[in-house]
């Protein structure tokens, strides 16, 4: 019950993607309605304000939720929708050092021959839908002058259509030498260019660490850069110790929604990393749960909230309802567990390929660009005064163009030039 694929990965032969129409199992969306008709809720205490999600997810805003997925929402229409938007394909690839592996993704291919291949890495609690609102124009942009793209999306494993590993040892490195198999062996794409944020940045980074030759640019959303030290950046550490004078509004703002998500909002990453199958029977098995586990993010992280309508939130949280959630909390394992820092280490590593960063101001793990020149090539850098979290949802028109101009600008076309 759950994510029901038409091949098994023994029946499929290496690096020959086959076509996919995602579908959903008709029992599983029977049982979730009816577990959100039996469904229980936690009292609100009276001295939380109804704006005050200081506790966590509000009560009121999960049950209006609930009721929706159960009575209003169309799983169906929402099928058809992503069958409509993008196309789906599935492949095997043998991933050197771990073995078999089955990914769904997603290949819009633009009708430009000039068209630049464009790899979009989502994280958690995200999936390839987060470029729903982006293919198009990226793909087939209205003016002639603006460059076009072939946009890849594929689904981490475990996450949305890509079945989840049947064996540990999938974190970032692993995903990123199967995202570069599926570029090149697959789609026959001798370089291309990158996008990623929250996940999607340590797959990036892991992915120009691991093949430098392939990747001529990478752009990212979100940053977690370790502060400067007086021997790693001597300047950008100065620059800190004195940031009540030299810093800007945009900076302090920065590091201010830093802290409070190191603080106060982090507690999510510490049980996801540490025992992430515990807490997957409570995720994996409640709908109500895995709703609030995910409003929470949605809220706290994101900045406009107008953009998620109840359908939109409804399916994001299908994505990974519909493998009960855990392999989703794994991956969190495999980057910060185990005591491998697999994901830390790609951000304490200097990457040289010219590199776009865009900073939208209630994104949880950015930093000043001085910061990010410890361990980052930057050629490119904007400071958005909207925006969170999920950029590429919330303000499509400022990631759209972000993406064109430092991936058509001088720096970036210079690196094809010399390959």
């Amino acid at each position: 019950m759950g994510l029901k694929l038409p091949f098994l990965l023994e029946d499929l032969k290496f690096n020959i993607p086959v076509p996919y129409t995602p579908h959903v199992d008709q029992q599983l969306l029977e049982v979730t309605k009816q577990k959100l008709a039996l469904a229980r809720y936690p009292e609100e205490q009276t001295d939380f304000g109804e704006k005050d999600w200081s506790q966590g997810a509000k009560v009121s805003r999960i049950k209006q939720l609930a009721d929706f997925w159960k009575d209003q929402y169309d799983w169906e229409a929402e099928e058809r929708r992503l069958n409509d938007i993008f196309r789906h394909f599935l492949v095997k690839v043998d991933v050197p050092g771990y073995g078999p592996l089955m990914l769904h993704f997603t290949h819009n291919q633009s009708a430009r021959p000039n068209a630049i291949p464009l790899l979009f890495s989502h994280g958690w609690p995200g999936s390839f839908v987060e470029a729903i609102r982006v293919v198009l124009p990226l793909t087939e942009p209205e003016d002639a002058k603006d460059p076009a793209f072939h946009l890849v999306a594929p689904s981490i494993p475990g996450f949305g259509f890509s079945p989840a590993p049947s064996k540990s040892g999938v974190g970032p490195n692993v995903v990123a030498r199967a995202y570069k198999i599926l570029m090149t062996d697959v789609l026959g794409y001798p370089k291309f260019v990158t996008q990623g944020g929250d996940f999607g940045s340590f797959i990036t980074r892991a992915i120009a660490i691991q093949y430098p030759a392939l990747v001529r640019a990478q752009h990212l959303n979100m940053f977690p850069v370790p502060p400067p030290t007086l021997w790693s950046a001597p300047y950008a550490y100065l620059r800190w110790c004195l940031s009540a004078l030299t810093y800007s509004e945009f900076e302090h703002e920065a590091l201010r929604v830093r802290r409070n998500f190191e603080q106060d909002q982090s507690g999510y990453l510490e049980e996801q990393r540490t025992r992430p199958q515990t807490l997957g029977f409570a995720l994996g098995d409640s709908p109500l749960g895995l709703l609030a586990w995910f409003v929470e993010k949605l809220h706290d992280w994101g900045d406009v909230h107008e953009a998620f309508s109840d359908t939109d939130i409804i399916t994001l949280v299908m994505m990974h309802w519909i493998q009960g959630a855990t392999p989703g909390l794994r991956f969190y394992r495999e980057a910060f567990g185990c005591g491998k820092r697999e994901a830390e280490k790609t951000f304490e590593t200097y990457v040289s390929v010219p590199c776009g960063v865009s900073m939208y101001v209630k994104e949880q793990l950015h930093c000043p660009r001085d910061w990010a020149a410890q361990v980052a090539n930057i050629h490119y850098w904007r400071e958005h005064d909207r925006g969170g979290h999920f950029s590429s949802l919330e303000r499509p028109d400022l990631f759209v163009n972000d993406l064109r101009s430092f991936f058509s600008s001088p720096a970036v076309m210079e690196s094809y030039a010399r390959h």
